[in-house]
């Protein structure tokens, strides 16, 4: 098995601070040699996409606290668990602090000149034994726009390969996939605050309290006012606590229920004919497709009742502004796309579109999620968010990297493709910045088997992730309030990243990386960038022009108006918070398109066999694979492992109580995991967060189906069975739990 650890020297981080992923020094970690005086540096969050402000604190260079930015106006200083915890990463003994080389029994320290000649020797070798699309890259939707912008421009520029996509393709390419094809910009059509100023809001598969905490308050104040909200989900999530109705949707049946709403809306007469006639296209092939989806046939599909369909349906038609909120639920299935269509359908049809306290929107479920698609690190994209199948992008950004559009490869697989594409031996050599497939990706022991058939596997991060564990160099990167740059939140607000300290020890700044590794491919004059700032410079110069325009979007006015909404093609423009107040779409007719939806089945439908359905998700401290956030006491106290979410009725019919042990088996593998037995959750379903990694993985469990136009994965639908497990695994018992 190709995994390398850690050597147990009298040098190694874990061994002089012992091997606790959540050890946190008495006090926080501080150099007292260094300036003494304190000092606050106004940046954002380093998680989900919501991007909060808040103000490190900083001695030295080593941030040792925060402070509440009450001044942003996003959060206005309220952070959820895991940005109040944040600044602890910084310190960790578990911090990389140099580069490492993998040897026959372990990792062993390495010079920057040794690491980096390695990598470019073996990525060399690799193209010139099997072609310049033997080699992948993989990036990271947490990413700073800058790094994103530079990771495309060096699998296109420095590698030549077409293959580059990121981890941002398991979390919002099927809400930005159906919005292209409905408003042809990809992007939140309006500002949060907008949200209190609705009648009605829907909320569809977003666990917004414990995934998006300070959207709550957003949601608190629309109530406040009066407005009312509709809250769909398999599970009852914290905020249904403040719903006005629930809809408990059966995992992967949304898009029947969404198209049964628009067919009450249209059956009752309660569509906006002037709008549609005067500002969509396709409303009649939409209408007939919806015919079919009375109440009644919705309501043996999704087990919501047809009364409850019917009172949402006039709900939120009958609300003279209303939103339609969405999020994984909604996102993570093969019908992914058409779930987010028929959302913006029911939209559409309303005229819920370009006006104050109207619209559909996605939760951005990771950091730069937003901005780190728009610029390059998407497979199908080129910086500006433009369609890197368009010659005229080609042109563009050919003349702003200085090569003929010839040079620019074609798209290329995204990111569960180039898993199986190594699998099959097509892929030889990958190289991966902040990004954990063998916990995030689905089918782990796939993951696995194709990580070990790799001839080269570089990793730039800055903890030793699961994955890294299989690398042959891992170069010590950067974290978030290390390197100067910008963001882009769920709302579309561009925001200034501050860096607060250098990298410790002998990390380096991740954009200094891949200049350095693109001189030693012998491309280096396209990469002689000395400061994040020329970076982005040259971004703005190379989204110029397109969808997503930052061209007139500076640091220093982010800073002077906290945030500037894209699109903001000049210096003087103000930016734009809420889209098609003008009426129209990004289409070349300016119409937005309704598209029609076809029902199919998941990928992993329940069985006599599997007669369960499986869902999985965050819970509120942990972040994605947990790379970060298991390693902060604070936060893995709150959850320390994972637990499986059942209904006392499925209990009850298995013989499993609250805190037994209980084997959860799929097509794929089988785990063990504790009960928590609660009433918040269908009788037919279970739920396991996906923080964790090996045995503990809910992603042993899922399966690979992708939906056939965002390639996301159905992580949010798969079937299993259950029983009661003799006793604890052996994870458990190492642990000593149970």
């Amino acid at each position: 098995m190709r995994v390398a650890k850690l050597p147990a020297s009298p040098e190694s981080l874990r061994e002089r601070f012992g091997p606790h992923p959540a050890y946190i020094p008495p006090g926080g970690w501080r150099d007292e040699s260094e300036n003494p005086a304190e000092r606050l540096v106004k940046t954002h969050c380093c998680f989900c996409g919501q991007q909060c402000g808040i103000q490190l604190k900083v001695r030295g260079n080593q941030v040792i606290g925060f402070e509440p930015w009450e001044e942003f106006p996003f959060n206005h200083g309220m952070l959820c668990p895991k940005g109040v915890k944040r600044y602890l990463q910084g310190g960790h003994p578990d911090r990389l602090l140099e580069p490492l080389l993998r040897t026959t029994d372990g990792f062993r320290a390495a010079s920057w000149d040794e690491a980096l000649e390695f990598t470019a020797r073996r990525l060399r070798e690799i193209q010139g034994r099997y072609g310049k699309d033997a080699v992948a890259i993989y990036g990271g939707a947490s990413l700073i726009s800058e790094k994103s912008y530079l990771l495309g421009k060096f699998a296109r520029v420095a590698l030549g390969t077409r293959h580059i996509d990121y981890n941002g393709r398991l979390c919002m390419v099927s809400a930005g996939t159906a919005y292209k094809l409905a408003f042809g910009v990809d992007r939140s059509p309006l500002p949060w605050n907008d949200i209190e100023k609705a009648e009605v809001v829907l909320v569809a598969g977003a666990n917004v309290a414990e995934c998006a905490p300070i959207t709550t308050d957003y949601l608190w104040r629309l109530r406040d006012a009066g407005g009312k909200l509709i809250v769909v989900d398999p599970r009852m999530t914290p905020i249904c606590r403040n719903a006005d109705l629930y809809l408990p949707v059966r995992p992967g049946t949304d898009l029947a229920l969404y198209m049964g709403l628009l067919h009450v809306v249209l059956r009752e007469g309660l569509e906006n004919r002037e709008f549609i006639s005067g500002h969509t296209s396709g409303f009649e092939t939409v209408a007939e497709s919806v015919r079919a989806w009375d109440p009644r046939t919705v309501a043996e599909k999704t087990g919501v009742p047809p009364e409850a369909i019917e009172r949402a349906a006039h709900m939120f038609a009958g609300a003279k502004r209303a939103i339609a909120m969405h999020a994984r639920g909604v996102e993570h299935q093969s019908k992914g796309v058409e779930n987010c269509l028929a959302l913006i359908n029911l939209c559409l049809a309303t005229g819920n579109i370009g006006r104050e306290g109207a619209g559909c929107t996605m939760i951005t479920g990771q950091g730069n999620g937003q901005g780190g698609r728009e610029h390059g690190q998407k497979c199908d994209q080129l910086p500006g968010q433009r369609s890197i199948a368009d010659p005229e992008a080609r042109a563009h950004t050919a003349r702003v990297w200085g090569i003929s559009p010839q040079e620019i490869p074609q798209a290329g697989y995204t990111a569960v493709e180039i898993m199986e594409a190594i699998h099959r031996g097509e892929i030889k050599a990958l190289l991966s910045c902040c990004f954990n497939p063998l916990v995030s990706l689905p089918d782990a022991n796939f993951t696995r088997e194709a990580l070990e058939r790799l001839e080269f596997f570089g990793v730039v991060d800055f903890f030793l992730s699961e994955t890294a564990q299989h690398a042959d160099v891992v170069l010590a990167g950067s974290l978030q309030e290390e390197e100067e740059g910008i963001g882009c939140s769920a709302e579309g607000r561009v925001i200034h990243i501050r860096k607060a300290v250098e990298p410790p020890g002998n990390a380096k700044a991740d954009s200094w990386i891949y200049c350095e590794l693109a001189k030693r491919l012998g491309r280096g004059e396209f990469f002689a960038f000395r400061t994040t700032r020329e970076i982005y410079d040259e971004l703005r110069e190379a989204s110029r022009g397109g969808h997503a325009d930052y061209y007139g979007i500076t640091y220093e006015k982010i800073d002077e108006r906290m945030g500037v909404f894209w699109p903001c093609p000049t210096l003087e423009h103000a930016g734009t918070p809420r889209l098609f107040e003008d009426g129209r779409s990004f289409h070349a007719d300016g119409k937005h398109r309704f598209v029609a939806t076809e029902w199919r089945e998941s990928g992993d439908p329940v069985a006599p066999d599997y007669p369960i359905y499986l869902t999985t998700g965050r819970v509120v401290s942990q972040y994605l694979s947990g790379t970060q956030t298991r390693r902060i006491g604070g936060l893995l106290e709150q959850y320390p492992n994972p637990l499986l979410e059942i209904h006392p009725r499925l209990a009850q019919q298995y013989g499993i109580a609250d805190g037994d042990w209980v084997r959860v088996s799929s097509r794929r593998w089988a785990i063990t995991l504790q009960a928590m037995v609660v009433k918040t959750i269908r009788p037919d379903t279970v739920f396991i967060p996906y923080h964790w990694p090996g045995d503990r993985s809910a992603n042993l469990l899922t399966h690979r189906t992708l939906d056939p136009r965002s390639k996301i994965p159905e992580y949010k639908v798969s079937a299993c069975r259950l029983e009661k497990a003799p006793g604890r695994p052996e994870w458990a018992a190492r642990e000593g739990r149970g």
